[in-house]
């Protein structure tokens, strides 16, 4: 277990906060990308000098009963109370395997949380310490608006022909959708293995890949790493009528993107990239393939999150970074090897929480954990047997790829 360090033991990123700050990092909401559920109950304040120790006294006491799970992005207050840390897949498995722990606190965000219900035993609940915590690129998907976009592409003769592959960050309606017509899901790690098995599931001149939600990791994996072309890839608004889009674009694609982002990897730009490498001679520029293409195509290196981590742990000494993901994580690298004199800076200037991620703070975390210890369910994600059943469908069909 590690310790919380003090603001004054943190690296120094260059990172200068913007007005917003991204909702004050999680302390506000915002209802038109969030669930704007509060958390119910007296929460201690975060400033309460006996957080920590009240957090250790919940979990002693529940000891084998309750499995924390700690996402990269959280910050490091909540890190040091988790079991595990890892991106969402990675954590929802980790769930799996424990099906002794009668309590999965997922310090996390919704989608995440939905997943490990899919992937646990019945008898295991699992708890998200704010129900605030959504994922606005997972609510740029509706099961509404899925829906309707495969009626335009039924009447626009093409549905058989499309498959669907949806990003692990997307709800488990999202999920269910995929599974239920013939798809799978991917991760920002396994996106270009998911997308070969998706067209290998017909003619492979005439399969179409829907992509949901995400359009830059879509768009990323089939240009970057598959070798297709720009003009390959159509964008549906489902704001607009027919996804903005006509029957001859929709006819022509090999690559349907949802028009969805992350509100952390959209904010990065070409100008970032540009600015770091003209501030640091011989940086090498890191980002997540979340980030817009042109980003892509200017860094050096791109990779999920595991592979941000692992690749900074294999780099020498003495070599810089500039990273584009979460600030979270990429101040705890920092952090982590600035013994090996290794330089890791954030790629922007500003601010970049992922401010739903950050309203899993130490109150939210130290009341779940009380509440659970006294015998008190809260906050209990639970996803209905149909649901899950065809999200669990396509989440094997990924679990079986090559």
């Amino acid at each position: 277990m590690t310790t919380a360090q003090s603001p004054g033991d943190l690296v120094d990123l260059d990172v200068q906060p913007t007005p917003l700050a991204l909702l004050l990092l999680g302390r506000e909401a915002d209802p038109r990308s969030e669930r704007g559920v509060e958390c119910p109950g007296d929460l201690p304040s975060p400033s309460d000098p006996d957080l920590v120790e009240r957090a250790r006294a919940a979990k002693e006491k529940l000891g084998d009963k309750v499995f924390v799970l700690g996402h990269h992005y959280q910050r490091d207050e909540v890190i040091q109370f988790a079991d595990v840390t890892g991106d969402s897949f990675k954590l929802a498995r980790d769930a799996a395997a424990r099906p002794d722990a009668e309590y999965i606190v997922f310090c996390g965000v919704h989608f995440m949380a939905e997943s490990a219900d899919i992937l646990t035993t019945d008898d295991q609940k699992v708890v998200l310490p704010d129900l605030a915590a959504g994922c606005s690129m997972a609510d740029m998907a509706t099961a509404e608006q899925v829906a309707e976009c495969w009626d335009v592409l039924t009447e626009a003769g093409i549905a058989e022909q499309v498959v669907p592959v949806s990003y692990m960050n997307s709800s488990a309606d999202i999920k269910a959708f995929t599974g239920k017509h013939g798809g799978t899901i991917c991760t920002s790690s396994n996106a270009k293995r998911a997308l070969e098995w998706a067209y290998a599931q017909g003619d492979p001149a005439t399969t179409k890949v829907l992509f949901l939600p995400d359009q830059h990791l879509g768009r990323n994996t089939a240009v970057r790493d598959m070798g297709f072309s720009l003009d390959d890839c159509v964008v549906y608004n489902p704001h607009k009528p027919n996804g903005g889009l006509t029957v001859e674009q929709l006819r022509d694609a090999k690559m349907i993107l949802w028009r969805g982002h992350c509100s952390v990897h959209g904010r990065f730009s070409l100008e970032s990239v540009e600015d770091v490498r003209a501030r640091i001679p011989g940086v090498n520029v890191l980002v997540h393939p979340e980030c817009k293409h042109e980003v892509v195509a200017a860094a050096d290196h791109v990779g999920s999150t595991e592979h941000i981590i692992k690749t900074l742990e294999a780099a020498p000494a003495g070599s810089k970074w500039a990273i584009g993901t979460e600030l979270n994580l990429v101040r705890r690298l920092a952090n982590r090897f600035a013994a090996e004199d290794k330089e890791i800076v954030f790629l922007d200037k500003t601010v970049c929480f992922c401010s739903t991620m950050n309203r899993i703070d130490l109150p939210h975390l130290v009341w779940t954990l009380e509440s659970l210890a006294e015998g008190n369910l809260v906050n209990q994600i639970q996803v209905d047997r149909e649901t899950e059943q065809f999200a669990k469908l396509a989440l094997e069909r990924m679990l079986a790829l090559p």
